[in-house]
C-alpha cells in the first residue's frame, strides 16, 4: 500500500481504504448448496439455499457477481436510520453521530454491486450523500478553531475515508504552528536575545606605553 510503502505519505488512497473495508462482515442469502469455504481469514459456510449465514463483503461481492447469492442491506443502511442520523447530524454541529468505521465504502461496494438487494436505493444514496457532506462540513468547521495553542484535536465517531482525508492536513498544520507559533518558542527566543552577552575575563590590563 501506498500509505505503507513511502513513510513521507500519510494518506491512503481511497482503493487501499475501501480494500480495507472489504473484511468487513455481511450477512447473505445463498441460493446454493455449497460446503464451508476453509480461508487463511477464516472458514465460511457451509451454505444451504436460503439460509442467511455471515461472510466477508469481498466473498459476498464475489458470490453475487457469480449470481449465487443476495446481500442483507445492513440496518443502519435503511431510509428510517439514516434519515435519523442525518438530522441528529444537523442537530449537533460539534459531534458525529456513531456510524459503522467503513460506511463510505460499504455502501458503496452495495451500490456498485448489489444494488438489487437495496430498498429504495436512490433515497438511501441521497441520504448517504447528504450525511456525508454535513460531517465534512463540522470537520472544516472543527479546523477553522485549530490555533498556536492547539495540542491535540478530538473527533469522536469519524469514519475511515474521514480521518483519512483529515489526518495528514491536520498533522502537518499542528506542525506549522508548534514550529511558528508556539508562545513557548518565541518566549525562548526573546529570553536569549534579551539576556547580556557576556563578557570573558582575559585577566589583568596592561597601560599602554607612550612612545
Amino acid at each position: 500500500m501506498a500509505g505503507q510503502s513511502d513513510p513521507h505519505l500519510s494518506i491512503f488512497s481511497p482503493s487501499e481504504v475501501e480494500f480495507v473495508a472489504e473484511d468487513e462482515i455481511v450477512d447473505i442469502v445463498p441460493n446454493i448448496r455449497m460446503d464451508a469455504l476453509n480461508m487463511i481469514c477464516g472458514d465460511f459456510g457451509p451454505f444451504f439455499p436460503q439460509i442467511p449465514t455471515k461472510v466477508p463483503l469481498w466473498l459476498a461481492v464475489a458470490l453475487k457477481k457469480r449470481g449465487k447469492c443476495t446481500i442483507r442491506t445492513p440496518d443502519w443502511m435503511t431510509v428510517d436510520r439514516l434519515t435519523q442520523v442525518l438530522e441528529a447530524e444537523r442537530e449537533s454541529p460539534r459531534e458525529f453521530q456513531p456510524l459503522p468505521f467503513h460506511y463510505i465504502e460499504i455502501s458503496k461496494l452495495l451500490f456498485d454491486h448489489a444494488r438489487d438487494d437495496i430498498s429504495d436505493a436512490y433515497l438511501v444514496r441521497s441520504l448517504i450523500e447528504d450525511i456525508r457532506d454535513v460531517r465534512f462540513h463540522k470537520v472544516e468547521t472543527g479546523l477553522e478553531t485549530i490555533s498556536g495553542r492547539t495540542h491535540a484535536v478530538k473527533l469522536k465517531n469519524l469514519s475511515a475515508m474521514e480521518v483519512n482525508i483529515v489526518r495528514p492536513f491536520m498533522v502537518r498544520t499542528l506542525q506549522a504552528f508548534y514550529k511558528h507559533d508556539s508562545p513557548q518558542m518565541i518566549q525562548q527566543a526573546d529570553n536569549t536575545g534579551s539576556r547580556p552577552t557576556p563578557v570573558t575575563d582575559r585577566g589583568p590590563r596592561r597601560d599602554l606605553r607612550r612612545r
